[in-house]
């Protein structure tokens, strides 16, 4: 199926844009649907794609299709949908009107519901859930750094899509519990707004203590949210989800020995919310923390430390001054 029609991401930001360059750099065919600004961009520069281990892959623009015109759907083989939550229903549309009936749709978003509205929109095609465990960085001039490590995990299916999708510097792995991976990640990404509020790297709010038992302590809402509602998240990392509150409450040095061997964070790694809030534009908060206070809601469980997260990711996006640099004792207030 892919090596005669094309890999197509819907949806070209900067997740989209390292992705499908990782593809075509590992031979694939593949096609990009984006903004005129990226589109122009790459068009210029050529995509360069950077990783916190110190590697770069250079394409020129002629290696890859690029259109704003959603008609460069019409011959994929695979549609990745790496647009935000609330487009979801948009792309679909699109997908629905250009891309052939048998095109295998993969959603990469943050959340956990973009696959039930693709679904809903896409009536019987085969729509699977993917989860993005890495951050990506647009850094200008065609530049995408990949700033954490991880593998791609989609849903497991008899065509094997994530073999199909895996490339060297890529590694795409079939999931038999994609829904319980799509809320382990969610989970991990509660820690989002806390980037985007501090305005630190990821790596430096992790060596803090104090920045950590806030992170722990919107964890353990989260987790007994899952609990009343009988969702198990699935941990990303060898470390089960269920520790992870009190690893991060741990001192400095122990917590770095073992951070160190689960995950690569690079020292100037920030979280999609951060960079959000940096360029005025709406988070995905509603798709994250809304997520999980919905879910505590329906199960009668108390959420108060992420419902102030989110009053304050609200107010930052009203403010329109980017991150607001608050620390974790405004935080809890």
């Amino acid at each position: 199926m892919v090596a005669d029609r094309p890999i197509v991401v819907a949806g070209a930001g900067a997740i989209g844009c390292f992705v499908g360059g990782m593809l075509a750099a590992g031979g694939r065919r593949v096609a990009l649907l984006a903004r005129p600004r990226v589109k122009t961009e790459i068009e210029r520069f050529g995509l360069v794609l950077t990783d916190f281990d110190g590697s770069e892959k250079k394409l020129g623009a002629g290696q890859l299709a690029l259109s704003e015109d959603p008609a460069i759907l019409h011959s994929a083989g695979i549609v990745l949908v790496t647009v935000k939550s609330a487009d979801s229903a948009d792309v679909a549309d699109q997908i629905a009107r250009h891309a052939p009936e048998d095109a295998v749709i993969v959603s990469l978003q943050n959340g956990v519901g973009n696959v039930a509205v693709l679904r809903e929109r896409l009536g019987g095609r085969r729509v699977l859930a993917g989860m993005v465990p890495f951050n990506v960085i647009a850094m200008g001039e065609g530049r995408f750094h990949r700033s954490t490590s991880g593998d791609i995990h989609i849903g497991e299916d008899a065509a094997n899509t994530a073999a199909a999708l895996s490339v060297p510097g890529l590694s795409v792995r079939a999931s038999r519990d994609i829904t319980g991976v799509q809320w382990g990640k969610l989970i991990i990404n509660l820690n989002n707004a806390l980037s985007a509020l501090s305005d630190m790297p990821l790596a430096a709010q992790l060596a803090s203590r104090d920045w950590r038992r806030l992170f722990a302590d919107q964890m353990a809402e989260g987790l007994a949210a899952l609990k009343a509602a009988g969702i198990a998240p699935v941990s990303a990392t060898p470390i089960p989800m269920n520790w992870s509150p009190a690893l991060l409450r741990l001192p400095d040095a122990i917590f770095k020995a073992i951070l160190g061997r689960t995950m690569k964070i690079d020292p100037e790694a920030r979280s999609s919310m951060w960079q959000d809030l940096k360029h005025g534009r709406k988070t995905e908060i509603d798709y994250l923390q809304g997520a999980v206070i919905a879910l505590a809601e329906q199960n009668h469980v108390e959420v108060p430390l992420m419902r102030r997260i989110v009053a304050l990711i609200r107010e930052a996006e009203t403010a329109g001054n980017g991150p607001p640099r608050l620390t974790p004792q405004q935080i809890r207030g």
